[in-house]
């Protein structure tokens, strides 16, 4: 095997070429003799991300998110209030995922913001269906630890291709919502149906679930991906991000979905 080692390199070739070579003057021999013996390998200029950054990142992350919904739960914050938060969190998460930026400051940001509207909502639910959001939270812990256990027994295999359906269907998927929502501002709010309590709204919400958990397959493929490369550390927090985002899908697709089978 090629040895990487830049002495045992120049060794070979001086041996295949018998040493050849003028005979080297007493200033040439000296400047030899300063010349350290080795070269050192050559290292990156930045400590690289290990699984222990992206999860001291996510718990910092998801963190923020849930103290948030707590006071947002607690303090009664007024729905205006929390659609607003959701705008600038949505903002935030726009910026984050088009730019690929590892800024802790707007990913917290995101989270914090996300954490009130996520607060709000979810007492809106609890407040019209006991238990509810109990029930979320749970199916959201089931969904991460199915798909790490998938992904972790390569019982689904993350490709370029997969990569590509998967980017492809939540394009569609949102497609999709924005379409329902303009067409609900003309047929009462019911839309193309999407949203509602109907085969066709079950559909949907188990559809955007399933997207949910798949991007989640793509984030534990990006976390192994950028250990293994060496990634720089403040790339974990990307990784957390993420993660949060997939989580804070997965979630409210599943408050819905039980939304429609809980109904008091």
């Amino acid at each position: 095997m090629e040895s990487k080692n830049p002495v045992f390199s120049r060794s070979r070739k001086q041996a295949a070429t018998g040493w050849a070579g003028p005979t080297p003057s007493p200033d040439q021999l000296q400047n030899m003799y300063d010349a350290p013996s080795y070269a050192a390998p050559s290292r990156p200029a930045y400590r690289t991300m290990t699984l222990d950054d992206v999860v001291v990142r996510g718990f910092l992350t998801l963190g923020t998110l849930v103290a948030a919904a707590a006071a947002s739960w607690i303090f009664k914050v007024p729905p205006g209030a929390a659609i607003g938060a959701m705008i600038v969190s949505l903002i935030l998460g726009l910026i984050v995922s088009f730019s690929g930026s590892t800024n802790p400051v707007l990913i917290l940001g995101y989270a914090l913001f996300q954490g009130v509207f996520l607060g709000t909502i979810s007492s809106l639910f609890e407040g019209l269906i006991s238990g509810i959001v109990m029930q979320a939270v749970l199916g959201t812990a089931f969904a991460f630890g199915a798909m790490l256990t998938v992904y972790a027994l390569r019982i689904v295999r993350v490709t370029s291709k997969m990569v590509k359906y998967v980017v492809a269907a939540s394009i569609a998927a949102l497609g999709l919502v924005l379409v329902n929502l303009l067409v609900g501002f003309f047929n009462g709010g019911e839309g193309l149906g999407l949203r509602t309590d109907s085969p066709l709204g079950w559909i949907f919400s188990i559809a955007m679930i399933l997207l949910g958990c798949f991007f989640l397959l793509l984030d534990f493929d990006s976390i192994e991906q950028g250990i293994r490369q060496g990634a720089p550390e403040k790339f974990a927090w990307q990784c957390a991000f993420g993660l949060t985002l997939s989580l804070v899908w997965i979630y409210l697709e599943v408050l819905r979905f039980i939304s429609y089978f809980s109904s008091d």
